[in-house]
């Protein structure tokens, strides 16, 4: 067998792995059993009860407390899409930037979550779109394009998000929205907003594969397509 044919099945060998595994889709929302044990600003977060998070900001709760998964009240606030509280702790200094045990920022949470108004409130307040977040040392950015939130990779590349990370799978979000992508409407246009703020498309995954290839070896050919425009366009603007 050809070695491109060889590293090419690796690649897509890699990617059914994690899809098979929900790897990428690594975050645990709070359980019904956990959220029936929190108390305080936990519990009033969970529910969205604003008054009672006022109430407890005003009596200096502890903005950045942790439950048994080291998610924060802003955390759970944007599990649950509780859009006013995001803004209520945002707004009394709650740290923004903060890790639960599986490396997700909220930012982040909002971005896997397909949640366009939580993530607007989020960078509205001050969060980052910049954070290396997840077992895979990846950002949000790419987290939304695996999964083909296009709103959300738009937000996201307004505020500054790194084009051009690389995880430690190797792939950046162009690859990731083509090699863990269905090709279908949605991550196209994931790939065209990647493509339109200038993302790097010669960047290869772990096997030298780039996305116009990974595109090819998948048949994805309006993808495909709008890969080779892109080169054209990059070629004739030198």
């Amino acid at each position: 067998m050809h070695i491109l044919q060889k590293t090419r099945i690796r690649s897509l060998t890699l990617a059914a792995a994690l899809l098979a595994a929900g790897a990428v889709s690594a975050q645990v929302p709070p359980s019904p059993a956990q959220i029936g044990q929190y108390t305080g600003l936990l519990a009033a977060a969970q529910r969205g009860d604003l008054a009672k998070v006022d109430k407890l900001i005003a009596q200096k709760a502890d903005l950045n407390l942790r439950d048994e998964q080291g998610r924060t009240p802003l955390q759970v606030a944007t599990f649950a899409r509780q859009v006013p509280v995001v803004r209520a702790l945002a707004q009394a200094g709650a740290d923004l930037a903060l890790l639960e045990n599986d490396r997700y920022d909220a930012v982040t949470i909002a971005a896997v979550a397909d949640d366009e108004a939580t993530l607007a409130a989020l960078l509205a307040a001050g969060a980052s779109a910049k954070l290396t977040t997840s077992r895979y040392d990846g950002t949000a950015l790419i987290a939304a394009a695996h999964l083909g939130h296009d709103g959300v990779v738009r937000q996201l590349i307004a505020a500054g998000a790194p084009l051009d990370h690389v995880n430690n799978l190797h792939w950046t979000a162009v690859i990731e929205s083509i090699v863990l992508g269905d090709g279908g409407p949605r991550h196209q246009r994931t790939l065209q907003a990647l493509i339109a703020a200038g993302a790097n498309l010669q960047l290869a995954d772990r096997q030298g594969n780039t996305p116009l290839q990974l595109a090819r070896t998948r048949g994805y050919a309006q993808m495909v397509r709008m890969l080779e425009q892109a080169g054209t366009k990059a070629q004739a603007a030198r």
